[in-house]
């Protein structure tokens, strides 16, 4: 096991893994994209990787800046004041294909009961603000 930043612990670890977790990771880092491509080149040809990250569209982040004016942070948690970043989903897949990744699937936890009338209300378009994180799940680039 290694532990310290992980710029730092990448440039060590030699191999081909099969997969990779990177959950709450990608929105501490400096940059992102140098980490995924680093782990690009860790990865077996047909390995998998699994990211999740903060929604940055979620309903309390863009109420808190129109109605009070501040972003919010806090010590844990949602809006942690370790985040350097900040993602949509399509902010997301283009971190993870412009790094050397395909994105195979992309989605959120489950939605709230209410949640699931208001998807259904909407048409779709209400879980990018109703859910707290986003994952995705990707494999290398040929090539």
């Amino acid at each position: 096991m290694r532990v310290g930043p992980a710029e730092r612990v990448l440039v060590e670890l030699e191999g081909r893994f099969d997969t990779i977790l990177a959950y709450d990771v990608l929105e501490h880092l400096a940059d992102p994209a140098a980490v995924l491509r680093r782990l690009r080149g860790l990865a077996a040809p047909d390995a998998l990787l699994h990211v999740s990250v903060p929604n940055a569209r979620h309903w309390s982040l863009l109420r808190d800046l129109l109605l009070r004016g501040t972003f919010g942070y806090t010590e844990w948690g949602h809006r942690d004041s370790t985040h350097l970043r900040w993602l949509t989903p399509r902010d997301l897949r283009a971190l993870l294909e412009g790094s050397g990744w395909r994105v195979e699937r992309s989605g959120h936890p489950p939605l709230t009961p209410a949640g699931e009338v208001a998807e259904k209300l909407t048409r779709g378009l209400s879980a990018e603000f109703l859910v707290y994180q986003w994952w995705a799940l990707a494999r290398p680039f040929a090539g």
